[in-house]
């Protein structure tokens, strides 16, 4: 179920809402939580009902070792927990792997001659966010940092239905406290004013702003054959603002919507294309996921602890594996060994105490940003290398309009063509751009918002404002972390 349609607002989300309250209100807590348990099942299962025992099965076997892992010491057991741990993260990396990378190892082990069937599965949805999610606590409950939760408990931690299918990536320490404070359960009425306004808020960006650059990004990386300049850097900055605006805006609804339930989700971006360094902008980019790559990944390795080589070497190998989490494709692998490098050039840069303009450092963070989405959002490296030539020369650069001024610069390899028909609405993408860095760069983000709410006038305007984003839904279109 999709958080842009109408069944989730005017159906799924009101009726789940006020169930769950009136049963709290009856004093049955434990009711209304299996309530919310199985609301939340039942809107993960309306995409595809056959994946609904997958997550039951990975909530059962997660939950049995983690408990076992906790009381390990207790109850004096004589097998090796690590080996414990180490099964479980093997069985979760096992499903992930069967269902997300499968049909990638086929088609590559193909390429050397072997023609084996490709398995064709489709991709669970949210198996990379419950996956991430239950390692954590694996591994949490190994060191002894988890409590004696009850199954209950556990599954509204996995399943409750606004972090389901994309995150924030939640932590067990920081959820379930919350459903167990008394006062939660009772209706709060200025959290459900501020939870209306930033779901509201992220509806807006997604079907508005995020959905209008989404024409702009398919018609270049999809449709187009070629690419001049102009039309190159158009494609690129569309998908920048398009993946910003789309999964930051379904972040606000996720905790937009659990706000409504008294239940606090963590912040997930903080205006990240202001960032002025690349390690600035994963401390506000998907900010749950860095923490999850940094506390479960980097440190394991050995962090910083080992010498400025292994410190190196961490870092690039934590981004290259952070890409490959996102997708199985080698355009993936690409980004995230990017984004490797690039942290390691900083980690260098910083070392060696070089210093940079913070405006400089900003244009080349995101420039660098830019270009490597570019690897994000294509199927293929020729769909990549296409963009990429219209950004960096080989076709035709600006407007025929314009060579009678400019055409002395021909000179210099710069030739001059005709825009590209398959863009509409051309007119209007220099005022969208224009308007995508302002919000970006000058306006205060969402979590600012969130911080400076106040239940007056001025913010009722702006909740109605947002809301006719409603009248948008006819078009319907999946978040782009759907599909990782």
């Amino acid at each position: 179920m999709l958080f842009n349609s109408y069944e989730f607002i005017f159906l799924f989300l009101p009726v789940t809402f006020f169930v769950y309250f009136y049963l709290n209100r009856l004093r049955l807590t434990e009711a209304s939580k299996a309530f919310l348990v199985v609301a939340s099942l039942f809107f993960y299962a309306w995409w595809n009902v056959k994946y609904l025992p997958l997550i039951l099965l990975s909530m059962v076997v997660n939950y049995a070792i983690g408990r076992e892992l906790a009381n390990h010491k207790r109850r004096n057991r004589r097998y090796n927990p690590k080996a414990l741990l180490t099964a479980g993260i093997v069985f979760n990396l096992g499903l992930l792997g069967y269902y997300k990378y499968a049909d990638f190892f086929i088609e590559n082990i193909n390429r050397l001659g072997t023609h084996l069937p490709l398995l064709h599965l489709a991709l669970p949805l949210a198996i990379s966010f419950y996956t991430f999610q239950q390692i954590a606590y694996l591994v949490d409950s190994y060191r002894g940092q988890t409590k004696e939760y009850d199954f209950l408990n556990y599954a509204v931690f996995v399943t409750f239905f606004p972090q389901l299918i994309a995150g924030p990536i939640v932590h067990h320490a920081d959820m379930m406290p919350q459903f167990a404070k008394l006062r939660n359960k009772v209706q709060n009425p200025a959290n459900i004013a501020l939870g209306l306004f930033i779901f509201f808020m992220g509806l807006f960006k997604k079907v508005v702003i995020a959905d209008t650059f989404a024409q702009w990004a398919t018609q270049g990386f999809d449709v187009a054959k070629s690419l001049n300049m102009t039309e190159a850097w158009v494609t690129s900055l569309s998908y920048t603002f398009q993946l910003y605006f789309d999964f930051s805006g379904y972040t606000d609804m996720a905790i937009g919507a659990a706000l409504l339930f008294n239940i606090r989700l963590p912040m997930n971006f903080y205006s990240p294309y202001k960032a002025v360094s690349i390690q600035d902008f994963w401390r506000r980019w998907h900010i749950t996921l860095s923490h999850f790559l940094r506390d479960y990944l980097y440190i394991p390795l050995g962090g910083n602890r080992k010498g400025r080589f292994r410190t190196y070497l961490n870092l690039f190998i934590t981004f290259l594996l952070g890409g490959i989490w996102h997708g199985a494709g080698w355009t993936f692998v690409a980004w995230g060994a990017l984004h490797g490098t690039a942290l390691v050039i900083h980690r260098v840069w910083r070392d060696l105490q070089l210093k940079m303009p913070k405006l400089l450092g900003w244009f080349i963070t995101f420039n660098f940003i830019n270009v490597a989405w570019v690897f994000f959002r294509a199927k293929n490296f020729d769909d990549a290398l296409k963009v990429l030539k219209g950004m960096f020369g080989g076709f035709p650069i600006l407007d025929g309009s314009l060579k009678a001024s400019l055409g002395f610069l021909e000179h210099l390899g710069m030739h001059f063509g005709h825009w590209t028909k398959i863009f509409a609405h051309e007119s209007q993408m220099g005022w969208w751009l224009l308007g995508g860095f302002i919000v970006t760069l000058l306006l205060p983000n969402s979590m600012q918002f969130k911080d400076k709410f106040k239940t007056n006038w001025l913010y009722l305007v702006w909740t109605l404002l947002a809301f006719t984003a409603v009248f948008l839904l006819y078009r319907k279109s999946e978040f782009i972390y759907f599909n990782f």
